[in-house]
């Protein structure tokens, strides 16, 4: 396998990969294979260098954000003991671009699901819908376009283990293949009438919104309340307060930890859920998402309406 180097300081690969935000990555030999839109790619690390697919150099600088001047934005964090603490070891941790359908569609199947589920659902519709692609001796699937997910059947979906989901998927692949949901059109609005127009899609509420705008839009701002952050967010910040709801929560996160609260965010989920793990304590009942349902009743305020053309109140 021919492969070109791309300079890479202040990155740590295998940390960004597991970090919760992409789930088709798979470890093999020195390095890890995947898919950057319908391009097969693998990538490894030797120090501050990436060795990746030849032909894929500035597509993987992209992808993994490499131009971000991750010094300047830790620097941004709060000077308080846990951010602190994240921040030192998260080092290296880079929030990854992904393709805009590929991230909605799959925040859109992880809800109530565990990180591992997530993963198994992901590969389960690139195979079954996606592109087969080869790099090496390898087989990679693409992410299935929204064209081959609008065309199939609630059932075909269900197949892929989606349970509830299926219909959620199903329904905002046909907004947005019809193009009354116009995903990159919508990269030029304002956050608050962003978040509002990913409100309006069936299987999107305010958490699977933010990641969506963190992960597909890089609004830096972005701050998504899981389970894991909203436990953080209690018991470091808020550890003598009785009644906490979801809207302080939402509001002193936006203020607190400022222009780049996505990576602040990334940073204490990445650090708690690794905390968890060498704990020996099973709690990784959730990654970002608890329950869109909920979420739709919550800080999105909005019902499912197929006419998407005002943000939603």
């Amino acid at each position: 396998m021919k492969l070109t180097e791309v300079a890479a300081p202040d990155f740590d690969l295998a940390m960004t990969l597991d970090s919760g935000q992409v789930f088709h990555w798979e470890k093999i030999d020195h390095g890890f294979c995947g898919t950057i839109g319908d391009r097969p790619v693998y990538a490894e690390q030797r120090g501050d260098l990436l060795r990746a697919t030849n032909g894929c150099a500035d597509l993987v600088r992209n992808y993994f954000a490499l131009d971000h001047p991750l010094a300047k934005i830790c620097a941004s964090f709060p000077n308080d003991a846990l951010m602190q603490a994240a921040r030192t070891y998260c080092r290296g941790l880079r929030i990854i671009r992904q393709p805009r359908w590929e991230c909605l569609a799959t925040f859109i199947c992880s809800s109530m699901k565990q990180v591992e589920h997530i993963r198994q659902i992901s590969h389960a519709l690139r195979r079954r819908f996606g592109q087969q692609r080869k790099i090496d001796k390898y087989e990679l699937y693409s992410f299935p376009s929204v064209e081959r997910i609008a065309g199939r059947s609630e059932k075909d979906l269900r197949e892929c283990a989606l349970g509830y989901r299926a219909k959620n998927l199903l329904a905002t692949a046909e907004l947005v293949s019809s193009g009354e949901a116009n995903l990159e059109a919508w990269a030029a609005l304002a956050d608050v009438d962003l978040r509002a127009k990913l409100c309006a899609l069936p299987g999107v509420g305010a958490k699977v919104a933010n990641c969506v705008m963190l992960f597909a839009y890089e609004r830096l701002r972005a701050f998504p309340i899981d389970v894991w952050i909203e436990r953080v967010l209690r018991e470091k910040y808020f550890p003598r307060a009785r009644k906490l709801t979801g809207r302080r929560l939402r509001a002193f996160s936006e203020t607190y930890f400022g222009e780049h609260g996505g990576y602040a965010q990334q940073y204490l989920f990445h650090h708690a859920r690794s905390a968890s793990r060498h704990s020996g304590i099973d709690r990784d009942f959730s990654t970002r998402l608890r329950s869109a349902r909920n979420d739709k009743e919550g800080a999105c305020k909005t019902s499912v309406r197929r006419n998407l053309s005002a943000p939603r109140r």
